[in-house]
């Protein structure tokens, strides 16, 4: 008979929600873990009154009933299982698993019972259905009826709101069974109503979330936020967790205390209530109970008078009535010599606390991360910044929290405390951020003085433009001849009397064919304005691109370079590994060969096996290279001496103006014809000077 039963995948009913999580059967306990909040919930064997099976659609349930009243329901076995269960039940707690038959007719005349802290209600004997009344809020009375309210659970998609219960008067002679009816169930009710003094008050009291100042009023079973707009009461049932997490300045410190479910304020719901203490502030109270009360209540966890500083009192009286371990800090240090952590989540300034099981943001809005939710985490450069990083945490259900503009002197100690716990860092590829991080599988450096490859590459590619076009674009840009006084307006002054032309004008001018004079002007003004304006220089946009040079061809009669001892090994042992591990994908099988070949021990063979390779290899490329140079001579001599001779130049001048062609030598026929001319009129002047 084995000691211990697990189930990874049941579902737990929580206040009218399906909760799955993970349950356990030991000889001591039965316990389950809610796998979206972590919560856990311990039944002790000794506590069980009944135990039934229930048939559900689909699947089948387990109905646990306790001494206390309570009941407690789960679901997702399997038929295959009851046998199992029904001998752990029997052998373990001394208790028989019966089936528990309900009826189906769909009657909604019954009998209602009330045993423990549940209502049933019964059609010919079989359960119709049966109400945990520690779910109803709220129970109010009619003439005939009886309306039972429920508390709502947020994860739930369908909600039960309310019941209403017609009650005959002819039933229960002589009592109002209406009345009755109200009194049992607000008996067992979560309706929390104040009775009697609080154990404590708190005046004043600075909370973040809900922003405000409340009086905390604490009594046995709930405790009292009451502010001056609003005021909420929370059942102790409610605390999921207790955090006290030191401020970053050392000066402060925040209580935060995790609901589930959570108060509401309108639509907005409050899953974490988030208290700010000051370090230097104290008080001191006195509980009103006895020492044998203390003792007999608390175990002794409470003395009858309280003194210290304000958080560590609240704190201490929490934990006791609520039962939960307060959650602090564990061993992690900052760069600022604190367990925080300042960065920004959604453009809001906070802190985020690494815990030994989780991370922890505040506060607006504050977020817990447990370790087990987390499928990976990534260090990413922030905006292009070289003096802050981004954290980046992916959670298993897809949800990725990214905490920005982290101090890049934080980046070692958390990266530290990332590789302790063993979580897992995504390494991201190409297309994504490029990592950030120092002295790690990336590649990078956290030195402060260490360069960042990227922006030198930048800085290179613009240092080797501007010297490619540095002769040309210096010279262009002098502005040394630059005299303002010398230069002229484009455009002639309007109450000049005697204006200089413009060049449009000047330009009309010499078109016209007046003056030439005029014309010649014109011109040399425009050759000085050309001088004396200095020349626009160049952007690094407007230079011309250095032009890539072109791959040389591959030639396939090189030798090729041989494989390092590493992947000698690796083609060797590439089946084995993936013998060993089946199931594993293409791209792991590269990660774990790496692994083991660091493990290797003995990695002289294949050192060998490579030594010698490479010695063959520079052989092969040494003959390889001699013949390539034989070639090259041989190539250079057939150049040279193939043609037999000097080629003889042909003179362009001797061609005849048809058969020059279109290039250099090409004489137009009008500008044969004028030359023609001139020259004979210059002869005909030379004749008759003579």
């Amino acid at each position: 008979m084995v000691d211990v039963l697990e189930y990874s995948d049941v579902l737990a009913e929580i206040k009218g929600a399906m909760c799955s999580g993970k349950l356990k059967f030991t000889e001591q306990n039965i316990v389950f873990k809610n796998n979206r909040t972590g919560k856990v919930e311990q039944i002790s064997s000794s506590d069980l009154d009944l135990c039934n099976w229930q048939k559900l659609v689909g699947n089948w349930g387990l109905r646990l009933f306790l001494k206390n009243g309570t009941l407690h329901r789960f679901t997702g076995f399997k038929e295959s299982e009851i046998e199992k269960l029904a001998k752990y039940f029997k052998t373990k707690y001394s208790n028989d698993l019966l089936e528990k038959e309900l009826s189906v007719k769909g009657w909604n005349w019954g009998t209602a019972k009330f045993t423990g802290s549940v209502l049933n209600f019964d059609i010919n004997n079989l359960s119709a259905f049966e109400i945990p009344l520690n779910n109803v809020s709220q129970c109010t009375t009619g003439k005939n009826e009886v309306t039972v309210e429920f508390h709502q659970n947020d994860d739930a998609p369908v909600s039960l709101m309310e019941m209403r219960f017609h009650i005959p008067t002819s039933e229960n002679a002589g009592d109002d069974p209406v009345d009755s009816f109200h009194k049992q169930v607000m008996l067992k009710a979560s309706v929390i109503s104040v009775i009697g003094d609080a154990i404590a008050i708190f005046r004043e009291i600075q909370c973040l979330t809900p922003r405000g100042r409340y009086d905390i009023k604490i009594f046995q079973s709930f405790f009292q936020l009451h502010g001056k707009t609003f005021d909420y009461k929370i059942p102790m049932a409610t605390v999921l967790r207790l955090f006290v997490l030191p401020h970053k300045d050392g000066r402060q410190n925040f209580l935060v205390v995790s609901l589930d479910p959570p108060i509401k304020q309108g639509q907005t719901r409050y899953h974490y209530l988030v208290f700010l203490f000051a370090q230097d502030e104290d008080t001191s109270i006195e509980l009103p109970f006895t020492e044998e009360e203390l003792q007999e209540k608390y175990e002794g966890k409470l003395t009858k008078e309280l003194s210290g500083p304000t958080f560590d009192v609240i704190s201490r009286i929490m934990k006791t009535l609520v039962n939960r371990k307060i959650t602090v800090p564990g061993a992690f240090v900052g760069h600022s010599g604190t367990p925080a952590i300042g960065c920004s989540y959604k453009a809001a300034a906070g802190y985020l606390y690494p815990l030994e099981r989780g991370f922890i943001y505040i506060h607006k809005p504050p977020i817990h991360i447990r370790f087990e939710e987390i499928s990976s985490v990534n260090f990413a450069r922030s905006g292009g910044s070289t003096r802050s990083f981004d954290f980046e945490i992916e959670l298993k259900s897809g949800v990725i929290h990214t905490f920005s503009s982290i101090e890049k002197e934080e980046y070692g100690k958390l990266f530290d405390f990332i590789s302790l716990k063993k979580l897992h860092v995504k390494n991201r590829g190409k297309s994504d951020k490029p990592n950030y991080g120092g002295s790690d599988d990336f590649g990078n450096s956290d030195e402060e003085n260490e360069p960042d490859a990227y922006l030198a590459r930048v800085k290179r590619e613009a240092q080797e433009r501007d010297e490619e076009d540095g002769g040309s674009s210096d010279d262009d840009s002098t502005d040394e001849d630059f005299k303002p006084a010398a230069e002229e307006s484009d455009v002639a002054e309007e109450y000049d009397s005697n204006p200089t032309p413009t060049d449009s004008d000047a330009d009309s001018d010499a078109s016209s064919g007046e003056g030439g004079g005029e014309g010649d002007a014109s011109k040399e003004k425009k050759k000085k304005k050309s001088e004396s304006k200095p020349k626009k220089s160049v952007t690094v946009s407007e230079k011309p691109h250095k032009k890539r040079k072109k791959k040389k061809d591959k030639d396939e009669n090189r030798p090729k370079r041989p494989p390092s001892a590493y992947m000698l090994w690796f083609n060797e042992n590439r089946e084995k590994i993936k013998t060993d591990n089946p199931g594993i994908s293409f791209t792991d099988i590269a990660k774990k060969g790496g692994e083991l070949w660091k493990k290797l021990d003995d990695k002289s063979e294949w050192e060998k096996k490579c030594a010698k390779l490479k010695e063959e290899y520079q052989g092969e490329l040494s003959q390889y290279k001699a013949k390539v140079m034989q070639e090259e001579k041989k190539n250079k001599s057939e150049a040279g001496g193939g043609s037999g001779g000097t080629k003889k130049k042909t003179d362009k001048s001797s061609l005849s103006p048809t058969k020059a062609g279109s290039g250099g030598a090409y004489i137009s026929k009008e500008f044969i014809e004028d030359t023609d001319s001139s020259s004979d009129s210059d002869a005909g002047k030379k004749d008759s000077g003579k």
